[in-house]
């Protein structure tokens, strides 16, 4: 088992840098990294727009209340 796993990993090694270099087409390791950092800013940003949402709804519902008095 841990020859075989040495073995593959060394081709996507080698498979990934000729992607990396430009000899074979693909996503590099910069671009795949890049599209981490934006995914996670992404989920950031969504989980930051929903606690404003719910706090603009809030403080809309009490502002409601008090004109209501």
């Amino acid at each position: 088992l841990f020859p075989y796993t040495t073995l593959f990993r060394s081709r996507m090694w080698v498979k990934q840098a000729d992607v990396d270099d430009g000899v074979v087409p693909g996503v590099s390791s910069a671009e795949e990294q890049r599209v981490k950092e934006l995914e996670q800013e992404n989920r950031e940003l969504r989980r930051a727009n929903e606690v404003l949402k719910r706090a603009a709804s809030f403080f809309g519902a009490e502002l409601d209340r008090h004109y209501r008095k």
